[in-house]
């Protein structure tokens, strides 16, 4: 091997070596890349972002504030938080007369991508009152699990 191609070949290692580990980056962070985004008047939500802090609302539930799991119905049915109410993400706009736009809204799906979207569509029917938590990787607790009608 000549200098030349043994310089090439050591470049294109390192290229290679720091993509990868750019997109490993990228998906540690996209964990949390959403949580937190609010609508106009859901920042009062915030302080459930902290997961013992949602926990707490979920043993204590309010009547003003809803937790909505946007995953489909089969990942709701095998784990969701309790008292989430389950909206998946394909179906909320047609479902949108279901949820009230006085209600406080605490949107969650995998990973923040899906619940961002959602958050999206409920911008743009007029929702203010909601949040993006994340993923339900973040719920370290029990996971509530329901066996779906026969």
């Amino acid at each position: 091997m000549t200098t030349k191609s043994a310089q090439t070949h050591i470049s294109k290692i390192t290229l290679i070596t720091m993509l990868l580990y750019t997109v490993l980056v990228g998906v540690a962070a996209g964990q949390s890349v959403y949580v937190g985004q609010a609508g106009a008047e859901g920042k009062v939500l915030r302080k459930y972002i902290e997961s013992s802090e949602l926990k707490k609302l979920a043993d204590h539930p309010v009547d003003s504030i809803w937790i909505i799991d946007v995953r489909s119905e089969k990942a709701y049915l095998s784990g969701h938080i309790p008292t989430a109410k389950s909206f998946p993400a394909g179906t909320i706009t047609s479902r949108l007369n279901e949820i009230p736009k006085d209600q406080y809204l605490i949107i969650y799906c995998n990973v923040g991508g899906l619940a961002k979207i959602t958050s999206k569509n409920l911008k743009k029917a007029g929702y203010k009152r909601y949040i993006n938590w994340g993923g339900i990787s973040r719920w370290e607790w029990e996971k509530e699990t329901l066996v779906p009608d026969k």
